[in-house]
Order: structure tokens, then C-alpha cells, then sequence
């Protein structure tokens, strides 16, 4: 591979970026006031106190930077082609239907090559007449491909010109019709006019070289140059080193555990596209079910109390909070019609209507909680700042309320993705332990939740109880993605 280091369109004095790294690892917690990084330093408070040592999303993987992973590319490109017995520029090529080496055909490298389309199955017999502009021109002024498809050197030149700056990099192919034999990179970059055009393909080059293969990914964060590196590609968690950027390794979208690539695709796009539909829940208030006054819901907890007639009630269902700690198995589960099936298509139509609106209701409030959470996180920082600046204990002292508020916030992320996947998931005994453990777990994020919005009014050591709770919280989001993500 000839990409120049220049050619990157960030900094590259980045040498040192090139770490082993897990799930756990990240960026440090100087900035107080944020809470993405809600999993830096929490597991490992929960190790010390006893919770399930296995954790599900414990994922090893590597940040390289360019030339890093420059090096990987080259090496496996190096080691293919003295499998398969042909030169480096055949294989670049190769890499972009993701052989590696342990699944490379020994026998058959001239089959791979053709299907591959870097090497024609068949050539034609060449003429001194361009088969684009059909000009007569000389032998020598004629370019071809290994398939023998003539053209002269200007509109090969314009061909590629114009396909590189529409951002294409592996997949220029000849011009020939009904022949999609791949020009190679040494084919390429002496048509490209301008060093600022070659350098542009050689990153386009780059980054299909490293979307191709299947252990590579490129950071999704804005010009970022790291790419996460992994010996088995799964849905994890995985966070950039430079940007901490945190995504899921095999789509690169947002971590979204339990709720699997392929379905987490089809939730979002059905938010989106019932969006309007759902917009009348997307309300702060509701009335309260005792005294009918207005409540605006202005923390992340969905355990409420009206500030009027004191009624403790839940969020979601609007029940009496003191029998709902027995309920909540019923509050988050969906109650299917068995009879839906033998009755008209307009009944169907609203019956799936509603699920999908208590699905999205819990999915969307959830949301919501994380971001009214977030200013509870807040609020905790100042305090303890305020209590560190009056002598009134350490940081140390105080840092479990942080903690308790990172935890929250990891547990309650967890609990919003299990909605799309409750939604999808088939009925039947698999599907109702699920919703067992999913409502296990919301109850006690619950009660985690009034316990963090009410840590500021805690004295110093008195943190056994916000810490059990912590404890059992996240044994409870431990066990449903033990027994439900990626199964």
C-alpha cells in the first residue's frame, strides 16, 4: 500500500495512540459536568463489593493510529499474496470481499482473483480505436487493463478524475461495458492529476480498505483517524482513545445492548418514520391521578410525588407507587391480545398501533430520564465541590455520589435499549423471562434513581445504603445481558 502518511487529513503525530484498551477503559473524569463516560471507574467499585466478577460486555480490543493500522493492512496483504502467488497490487483488491488468510482457497487463487474482479475470467482482442471517444489513436498512447479493454490516456484520465472526486476509492473499474474488472492503485494514481487529488484517493483507498475488513473499524467520531482493531468481531462496546467516541463495534452506531444490529436498525427506523404518530406522548406532563393537578416530570426517576396532595404514583402507569414495587412485572410488559388474529384488519392495525406506542412511551421516557439525570449529575458535582470547598470532607469522602449517579445512568442506558428488543421479540416462555428480568431491572433503577436525586442531602458516611442499592442494580443489569445479548 502506497498511502502516505501526509495524505491523512488529521494530525499524525499520534505515535503513541496505539494502546491495548477494553470496555472499561477511557477518558478521565477532569470534565465533572458530564456523564457519557458513566463507565469509567464504576465496574471495578462493583468488583470491590461483591457483584458477578463476569461482566458481559467486558471486550478486548486495540485503537491504532494510521500508520498502525497502515501496517496491519500491509502485513495481511503481504502474507495473501505469497499465498496466492501474485503480486501485492491483485490482493489490495482481494481484501474488499473479505477473505483473510485462514479462509483463503489454496487451490483455487485464480477463481478467487476473477471473483474478486481483479483479474479478468476472460480478454478481448485489442484495437487501436479508443472505445470511449472512438478516436484512432496510436498503440502506445492506448491504456489497458489485464482484460484488454483499450482507451486513450484521456479518458482514462477523465474516468478516474471524476470518479475519485465523487469519493470513490476501491471499486473504479474499467470502462468497458459489462466488464467490472477493479483498476489497481498503480493503475490509478498517474492518471490523477494534482497531488491534492492523489492524496485524496489514497485516503479513499484507506478507508474501504479498512471498512473491508472484517476486524478493522474506523472511528466514527468527526476526523478522527483512529480505527479500533479486535480478534472477533462482535455487537460490543468499544470507545476511540483520541475522541472518546463510544459506538458499537460491528454497525458503529450507538451502543445499543441487548437490542442486536440488525433490529436496533429497524426500531430507529420505524421511530422515525411513526414519529409523528408518537409525538402526543412526547409530553413533560401528566395529571396526577389523586388530585388531577398538572405534574411536570423534572427529574429521571419514575417514581413521583405530587407536590400538592403528597400521592406517591409511577410515571408510566399512573399506579399507586405503594403496591407497584409487586406490579412492575405488568407495568413494563406488553399484555398481548391472543385474540387479535381472527378479528378485522382495522382492529390488527390499531392492536399494533398500541403496542408500538407502549414500547416507544418506555423507550422515549427513558431517553428523557438519562437527560434530566445528567443535570442531577450535575448538581452532585457542584455539591461536592461546595462541601470540598468548606472543609466539610475530601473528594474521596464524597466520590460515592458520583458514582451511584454514573451507575444510574449505565443501568438505565441498558434498560431503554430492551425495549426494541422486547418489541421484536417472538411470544413465548423466552420472551417472559425477559420481561421478568427487564422489569427486575427497572424497578431497581427506580429506586437507585430517588435515592441519586436525594444524595446531595446526604451526610458524610452515610453511603452503605446509595451503595447496596448500586450493587444490586447493576447485578440485575449483568444478569439480563448475560442471558440475553448476543444469544
Amino acid at each position: 500500500m502506497s498511502v502516505d502518511m501526509n495524505s491523512q487529513a488529521s494530525d499524525s503525530n499520534e505515535e503513541d495512540l496505539g494502546v491495548n484498551s477494553e470496555d472499561d477503559d477511557g477518558g478521565d473524569d477532569d470534565d465533572q459536568g458530564d456523564i457519557a463516560d458513566y463507565y469509567d471507574g464504576v465496574a471495578g467499585d462493583m468488583e470491590q463489593q461483591g457483584a458477578d466478577s463476569f461482566d458481559p460486555e467486558e471486550y478486548q480490543f486495540t485503537c491504532l493510529n494510521y500508520r498502525e493500522s497502515q501496517k496491519v493492512l500491509c502485513d495481511e496483504v503481504n502474507s495473501i499474496a505469497a499465498i496466492l502467488k501474485v503480486c501485492v497490487g491483485l490482493v489490495l483488491g482481494v481484501i474488499e470481499v473479505d477473505v483473510t488468510i485462514n479462509h483463503i482457497p489454496r487451490s483455487s487463487s485464480s477463481q478467487l482473483l476473477s471473483e474478486a474482479q481483479v483479474q479478468p475470467s476472460s480478454t478481448c482482442r485489442s484495437s487501436l480505436q479508443c472505445g470511449v471517444c472512438l478516436q484512432l489513436v496510436r498503440r502506445d498512447s492506448l491504456l489497458a487493463l489485464p482484460c484488454q479493454h483499450s482507451f486513450c490516456k484521456g479518458c482514462w484520465e477523465q474516468h478516474c478524475t471524476v470518479l475519485v472526486k465523487d469519493g470513490m476509492g476501491v471499486g473504479i473499474s474499467c470502462m468497458a461495458q459489462d466488464c467490472s474488472l477493479q483498476m489497481p492503485e498503480d493503475f490509478v494514481l498517474p492518471l490523477l492529476p494534482g497531488e491534492e487529488l492523489k492524496d485524496k484517493y489514497r485516503r479513499y483507498l484507506f478507508r474501504d480498505y479498512v471498512e473491508s475488513h472484517f476486524q478493522l473499524q474506523l472511528c466514527p467520531g468527526a476526523d478522527c483517524p483512529i480505527v479500533i482493531q479486535v480478534q472477533e468481531p462482535r455487537a460490543r462496546r468499544v470507545q476511540c482513545i483520541r475522541c472518546n467516541e463510544v459506538f458499537c463495534f460491528k454497525c458503529r452506531a450507538m451502543y445499543h445492548a441487548p437490542t442486536d444490529c440488525p433490529t436496533v436498525r429497524r426500531w430507529l427506523t420505524k421511530c422515525a418514520d411513526d414519529s409523528e404518530t408518537a409525538n402526543y406522548i412526547s409530553a413533560h406532563t401528566k395529571d396526577c391521578p389523586k388530585c388531577n393537578i398538572c405534574i411536570e416530570k423534572n427529574g429521571g426517576c419514575n417514581h413521583m410525588q405530587c407536590s400538592k396532595c403528597k400521592h406517591d404514583f409511577c410515571w408510566m402507569c399512573l399506579g399507586d407507587w405503594k403496591t407497584h414495587g409487586s406490579e412492575y412485572y405488568e407495568c413494563s410488559r406488553y399484555k398481548e391480545n391472543p385474540d387479535i388474529v381472527n378479528q378485522s384488519q382495522q382492529a390488527q392495525a390499531r392492536e399494533a398501533l398500541k403496542k408500538y406506542l407502549f414500547y416507544f412511551e418506555r423507550w422515549e421516557n427513558h431517553n428523557k430520564s438519562l437527560q434530566l439525570e445528567a443535570q442531577t449529575y450535575q448538581r452532585i458535582q457542584e455539591k461536592i465541590q461546595e462541601r470540598v470547598m468548606n472543609n466539610l470532607g475530601t473528594w474521596i469522602d464524597w466520590q460515592y455520589m458520583q458514582n451511584a449517579a454514573k451507575l444510574l445512568a449505565k443501568c438505565r442506558y441498558t434498560l431503554q435499549y430492551t425495549y426494541p428488543y422486547a418489541y421484536y421479540m417472538e411470544s413465548g416462555p423466552r420472551k417472559k423471562l425477559f420481561e421478568y428480568q427487564q422489569a427486575q431491572l427497572e424497578a431497581e433503577i427506580e429506586n437507585l434513581s430517588w435515592k441519586v436525586e436525594r444524595a446531595d442531602s446526604y451526610e458524610s458516611g452515610s453511603e452503605g445504603e446509595l451503595n447496596n442499592q448500586m450493587h444490586i442494580a447493576e447485578q440485575r443489569r449483568r444478569t439480563l445481558l448475560k442471558d440475553f445479548h448476543d444469544t
